[in-house]
C-alpha cells in the first residue's frame, strides 16, 4: 500500500514539473508573440536604417532593466520580457526537481541535479 501511494505521488511531481515546463513555454510565446504584434503595429511601416548601426540601449542590457521595460509598456521591453521567460522556464524546471529529489531523499539524483544547476548558473553569471 504505501509504495502504491509513493508511486502515486512522484507520477504527480512528474505531472508537474511537466506542466511547469509546458505552461511556462506557452506563456513566453505569447507574451512574445504580444510584444511582437505590439511592436508591429507601431513599427512596421517603418524602412530600418542598415547604415548606421545602434547598439542594444542600456535599458535592454540587464534582466532587471528588461522587466522594468516590459512592464513599463515597452514594445521591445515586452518582446525581451518573453525570451528571459523562455530561457528561465528550463531553469525552474530544473530548480523543482530539486527540490522533488531532496523531499525524496533521492541522492544521486540530488547530486546530478545539483551539478546541473550549477552549470547552468555558472553559464548565466559568468558569462560576461
Amino acid at each position: 500500500m504505501s509504495r502504491r501511494r509513493h508511486s502515486l505521488s512522484e507520477r504527480q511531481l512528474e505531472v508537474f514539473i511537466g506542466n511547469l515546463l509546458r505552461y511556462g513555454i506557452i506563456v513566453a510565446t505569447v507574451t512574445v508573440f504580444i510584444g511582437g504584434v505590439l511592436y508591429l503595429i507601431r513599427y512596421g511601416n517603418e524602412a530600418p536604417n542598415y547604415q548606421i548601426f545602434h547598439g542594444e540601449p542600456p535599458a535592454f542590457r540587464t534582466p532587471e532593466g528588461v522587466t522594468h521595460a516590459a512592464f513599463s509598456g515597452r514594445r521591445r521591453g515586452v518582446i525581451l520580457f518573453g525570451i528571459l521567460l523562455l530561457i528561465a522556464t528550463p531553469v525552474v524546471r530544473v530548480a523543482f526537481s530539486l527540490l522533488a529529489f531532496l523531499v525524496q531523499k533521492d541522492t544521486i539524483y540530488i547530486i546530478v541535479t545539483l551539478i546541473v544547476l550549477a552549470g547552468l548558473i555558472f553559464s548565466f553569471v559568468g558569462g560576461h
